[in-house]
């Protein structure tokens, strides 16, 4: 037999190039038995098997959507049910979906390679699937599947998944900050989306990632406080004080707040934090990050019970509900007629 032997009179090479993957159990839905799919990918046939049982039905390098799907169908074995009256409709690729570097570059992260020039393809599975890594496809197992996003009709990792899996193979502090302040910089998630990621995947006792992760974090909270500034004036609130500290007179400190309006008795407090990450001190720094937490709700409701408003915002309410969260505020500032007169506060520069 050889790739002149005819194919199944049946068989109608697939016209939309995003089906010109298909699986060995996917052709032989389809009337082509594996001996003949084989004989089309021998020396000069018009077929590719770029993985173990999955074939590009054409004769020139697969793109890049094309190895994707070759992966996924590779990893995930892809199931397909008979449609009437025509060709057999795939039904997905089961629980597998594509992670690390090629899914960043589905997201449209800049500082990834293109799909085409991607030497490894990252699908993430199920523990328990039983895969070895072959060629340019890598199985990354997890007990932890997150829900996938579809992007160019293929199931992808959250961002934030996709970077932990990215950077795990990234061994210096600068290339893990750019794909990290990336990610912030460009909208795709906050930092303690990222933060929650590593501490997962248990990248977070690497000092070079513990240190693109500080720097993440400050990036996070400039960027923060940028939107907070733009929310203010693009929706014509009132100008407040800005970064300022909250003293009772010759009394103890009330806490630090991002924007204060004095004549309303209004604050603003941005919530920047991000979970603490388990590194060799693990234990100490959670112990000060639940000493942190518990002080700064102290301090919000001392404010509360002396007459101050204080309205909580997050680096992704500002980001996603900008003018809902204006107008929270808005609607605080107006409030103020109607409240108790508020105890008189000290206000200070931070």
């Amino acid at each position: 037999m050889t790739q002149n032997t005819p194919l199944s009179p049946h068989f109608r090479p697939p016209v939309d190039e995003r089906q010109r993957v298909l699986s060995v159990e996917q052709l032989k839905t389809l009337g082509v038995s594996p001996a003949r799919a084989a004989a089309q990918y021998r020396t000069g046939g018009p077929w590719q098997q770029p993985l173990p049982g999955v074939y590009v039905l054409h004769p020139g390098p697969p793109t890049g959507e094309e190895r994707l799907r070759s992966a996924l169908l590779y990893v995930g074995r892809r199931r397909t049910v008979p449609a009437q009256g025509g060709p057999a409709r795939a039904t997905g690729y089961g629980e597998a979906m594509v992670t690390g570097p090629a899914a960043l570059a589905l997201h449209g992260f800049s500082l990834v390679p293109p799909l085409g020039s991607l030497g490894r393809i990252d699908v993430l599975v199920p523990r328990n699937r039983r895969l070895r890594s072959v060629r340019y496809v890598r199985v990354v197992r997890t007990t932890e599947l997150p829900s996938p996003e579809q992007l160019a009709g293929l199931p992808v990792a959250p961002v934030a998944r996709a970077l932990a899996d990215a950077v795990s193979g990234l061994g210096d502090t600068a290339a893990v900050r750019l794909l990290l302040t990336e990610a912030v910089r460009g909208g795709h998630c906050e930092p303690a989306a990222v933060v929650r990621e590593l501490n997962r995947s248990k990248l977070l006792d690497r000092p070079h990632i513990v240190n693109a992760v500080d720097s993440l974090l400050a990036e996070g909270r400039a960027l923060a406080e940028s939107r907070l500034y733009d929310m203010v004036r693009t929706y014509d609130l009132p100008e407040p004080l800005w970064n300022v500290d909250l003293r009772l007179p010759g009394g103890p400190h009330l806490g630090g707040v991002d924007a204060y309006w004095p004549d309303q008795a209004v604050a603003v407090e941005l919530d920047s934090r991000a979970p603490l990450h388990s590194t060799l001190d693990g234990d100490l720094r959670q112990e000060g990050h639940d000493a942190e937490w518990y002080g700064c709700a102290a301090e919000r409701e001392h404010l509360e019970r002396l007459g101050v408003t204080v309205v909580h915002v997050t680096p992704r309410k500002l980001r996603v509900a900008a003018e809902q969260q204006a107008t929270v505020v808005r609607t605080a500032l107006m409030a103020a007629a109607d409240r108790e007169p508020a105890a008189y506060v000290v206000v200070l520069p931070r």
